[in-house]
């Protein structure tokens, strides 16, 4: 079985809008990665993201960037602590994020599909791709709340 999965929202506001509050290291920050962002998303980049409520910053390797179409992202899978039985558990690998873009309505609206695949087929990788898949709804919302509205959906929400 292939661990993978999409998830997606609408927004009101015009594609190149909702493709820079991804792509702009300022605006990530104020919505989705609390911690701070440190540089911006470009093929070939390595990125540092950080959330509060996941202490401690990680690389985030820029694979491809398409204004306003496509980002793909790749990072280190977050299994969490060994368990027993499981074998290579513990050992790191990589999976795959990728976010399309699509203008709606005459560009009015953006319709942003997110999709992350490559864990390990074992029960913890199962369990990490439900808490990625979680993740990336949540931080679909947070951008809805922040490019619509200037509301962080986040702050307070996990400490």
């Amino acid at each position: 079985m292939s661990l993978k999965f999409e998830v997606s929202m609408r927004l009101s506001r015009p594609v190149h809008e909702v493709f820079e509050a991804v792509a702009d290291p300022t605006k990530l920050s104020g919505y989705f990665t609390t911690g701070g962002a440190v540089g911006r998303l470009e093929t070939g980049q390595t990125v540092q993201w950080d959330f509060a409520d996941f202490p401690g910053a990680f690389p985030v390797e820029v694979v491809e960037v398409v204004q306003d179409e496509k980002i793909v992202l790749r990072w280190e899978a977050n299994e969490g602590p060994p368990e027993s039985g499981e074998g290579a558990a513990g050992a790191k690998y990589m999976t795959t994020v990728t976010m399309r873009f699509s203008p709606l309505d005459g560009d009015t609206r953006t319709l942003v599909c997110i999709a992350e695949e490559g864990w390990r087929d074992t029960p913890m990788g199962l369990k990490a791709s439900y808490g990625n898949c979680m993740g990336w709804s949540q931080m679909l919302a947070a951008m809805k709340a922040f490019v619509e509205y200037g509301v962080n959906l986040r702050e307070g929400a996990y400490r």
